[in-house]
């Protein structure tokens, strides 16, 4: 004894419960597998709205093979992006961190070590410091959407590096010109 619920092309079917379970059953059950909220869908039997969710669901004459509709506001043909899968806009940001990461740490960071060795140039601290000031420019100017969870670590622990390694320039080249003799 099954219920069949449209959700655009999706088919979802379902066991009937009792008939004096309430309609809120039925909402929340299908809250969780499209991942909308409740209030967010409407549910259609046979024509008529079904808005009482306190009502149960014999109320709406619901039997075994009967079709509800559900009308939200996501189209289920698009995949739903989750904490395991990112959207391809989110792979997208994570590929554009990675990358500015990556220049970062093969042209920048070799450059950083060999003065820390000996931070005597003025010019290559200044020219240093220019450079992951501009990266940190470009990560601060990417936008993360707030659900996305890994495109926003990504940034954060990018951020968190070029950081560091700028401090280190600095600590540097203040230790050496406050312990420099005059």
């Amino acid at each position: 004894m099954t219920v069949t619920v449209k959700w655009g092309k999706e088919r979802i079917t379902f066991d009937l419960p009792p008939p004096h379970t309430p309609l809120l059953a039925i909402r929340q059950s299908l809250a969780d597998y499209t991942h909308l909220p409740p209030e967010a869908f409407k549910l259609i039997h046979a024509g008529a709205v079904m808005k009482d969710d306190a009502a149960p669901i014999s109320a709406y004459g619901l039997h075994p093979n009967s079709v509800i509709a559900l009308i939200g506001a996501t189209d289920p043909r698009q995949p739903r992006a989750t904490a395991q899968a990112p959207s391809q806009s989110e792979r997208s940001i994570i590929a554009t961190i990675q990358t500015e990461l990556h220049a970062v740490r093969t042209s920048l960071s070799p450059d950083v070590d060999s003065f820390l060795l000996d931070p005597t140039d003025q010019r290559e601290h200044a020219r240093l410091g220019e450079l992951l000031l501009q990266s940190l420019l470009r990560l601060d100017g990417i936008t993360a959407e707030p659900t996305w969870e890994q495109a926003r670590r990504e940034r954060k622990d990018a951020v968190r590096e070029v950081q560091s390694m700028l401090d280190r320039l600095d600590n540097a080249w203040a230790t050496r010109t406050t312990t420099a003799p005059v």
